[in-house]
């Protein structure tokens, strides 16, 4: 169960998946959009650290998926600043992987993002992985010092993480 505007909605059954050491729950879904907190984070108007799968059925190599990190980048530049950019080229097994760190800004909230666009299973996704911080002032001190503090880390374990759910778990 979730609770998003205290809203209570049952889930289909998704594996919790494991990142840098931490256990991130299923807490809700919409469409090819799925989203895990850690436990202790399952109201989804005050979470700190959450992990966004979104998928995209009908991309199927890597100009499609290009265009896609194209397309967050475009949207994240629009609300926020743009950190750091990478791609990963080619290779003979695999299609091009994207990149994307940001620190976005909303009504009271400062989020730094990871956003990873690669092929899997072979569907486009974009998985997010986002630090929240509330307030006005203090968000944007208080994610400045994190990003300074694990920013780095963060982005080498993100690479370096096989642990995506099977596609096949999710209704898309």
């Amino acid at each position: 169960m979730s609770s998003v505007n205290g809203e209570t909605e049952k889930l289909k059954e998704i594996k919790p998946l494991t990142l840098d050491g931490t256990a991130y729950v299923h807490r809700w879904s919409q469409g090819n959009q799925h989203e895990f907190t850690p436990q202790g984070q399952e109201d989804l108007n005050v979470w700190t650290d959450m992990v966004t799968i979104n998928i995209f059925p009908d991309v199927v190599d890597g100009e499609q998926l290009a265009q896609i990190a194209n397309n967050v980048l475009g949207r994240y530049e629009t609300i926020g600043a743009i950190v750091r950019t990478n791609s990963i080229p080619r290779t003979e097994k695999s299609e091009a992987e994207h990149l994307i760190v940001a620190i976005l800004r909303g009504d009271g909230v400062i989020e730094a993002v990871y956003a990873r666009v690669k092929m899997i299973q072979g569907k486009g996704t974009a998985t997010v992985w986002s630090r929240r911080e509330y307030g006005e002032a203090d968000a944007a001190a208080a994610i400045g010092t994190w990003l300074q503090e694990n920013g780095v880390a963060r982005e080498k374990v993100f690479i370096a993480w096989d642990g995506h759910p099977q596609l096949s778990d999710f209704d898309y």
